[in-house]
């Protein structure tokens, strides 16, 4: 199929990328930069979200859209609620319109846990308008869709948003971490491969019009994961725990009372934590290494 993945060039984006070229499907990156991770055999339209006519471009001839451009950050779009609005919202609108106008089987839309939840702030407001308008457009238009709501998610390829990420490039390259919460947090963390992997079986048509969660098999605490991390990294790690001024992510679970109930989907074969770590951390190294090659 012709497919089309908005944001491709990102964190979960270029593994889905990855994951949809490796299926046989022809697969065209849309994104605001080009991609580091896609091979030359992927096509990239160069486009914000926002502009409305280069959106209709990119997805006319499409069979399906994977939508996963926007500002994800929950500190980015406190901090600026207006332009959160105007890529994440507007955006998706410019996208649904598109979308509708040129018959695509299916929009696949990266939403988030923190739909459920109180906290999230702006962010999470405006997944829920993206996923209130997504089911609009399918209850006017016949548009057909699926929302995942994607968990905690880490791996090669994330940058400075990415809590692991920090969490291993502290410990390795400052010999400390300094976490802000009280250590008792859980999280089910899964690799974003195998989440990738995950949002590509999502084309079986069972899949179609469901609100679908994507999350990690195992629970972790946070003082658990940074006694891990330095177990693994075996060096003597300073570890402080800060509370935080406000509460801005859940504790135990993102879930409150939510209409749209989601189908929560896990695999048998994953990528083990402690693995999953030891591979970030040899991303990490490499970066250093490289970083201090070129200065």
């Amino acid at each position: 199929m012709k497919i089309l993945v908005t944001g491709g060039s990102g964190f979960l984006g270029s593994h889905i990328v990855d994951a949809l070229e490796k299926e046989g499907h022809d697969v065209t990156i849309f994104d605001i930069h080009a991609s580091k991770y896609a091979s030359p055999q992927i096509k990239t339209i160069i486009g914000d979200i926002t502009d409305k006519d280069i959106v209709d471009k990119a997805i006319q001839g499409k069979d399906i859209v994977y939508h996963f451009s926007g500002i994800s950050g929950i500190e980015d779009c406190k901090k600026n609620p207006r332009q959160a609005f105007e890529i994440n919202a507007l955006g998706t609108l410019n996208i649904l319109e598109s979308c509708v106008k040129h018959s695509i089987k299916r929009l696949i839309f990266a939403s988030s846990a923190y739909v459920f939840s109180k906290y999230g702030y702006i962010y999470k407001t405006t997944k829920i308008a993206c996923e209130n308008l997504i089911h609009d457009f399918s209850e006017i238009y016949g548009l057909k869709y699926t929302n995942i709501r994607y968990g905690s998610l880490y791996g090669r390829r994330a940058d400075e948003r990415n809590s692991i990420y920090n969490l291993l490039k502290s410990a390795l390259i400052n010999g400390e971490i300094i976490y802000k919460g009280t250590g008792k947090e859980l999280r089910e963390y899964i690799h974003v491969q195998d989440a990738a992997e995950i949002s590509v079986s999502i084309l079986d048509p069972k899949y179609e019009n469901k609100d679908i969660i994507i999350t990690g098999n195992e629970k972790f605490e946070y003082a658990d994961i940074l006694k891990m991390i330095c177990e693994i990294i075996d060096k003597k790690i300073t570890i402080t725990i800060k509370e935080r001024e406000d509460s801005c992510h859940y504790t135990l679970t993102p879930y409150s009372f939510n209409p749209h109930v989601g189908t929560k989907i896990t695999r048998n074969e994953f990528i083990d934590f402690g693995q999953g770590l030891l591979d970030c951390l040899e991303e990490i190294s490499m970066q250093q290494h490289e970083g201090r090659k070129n200065d």
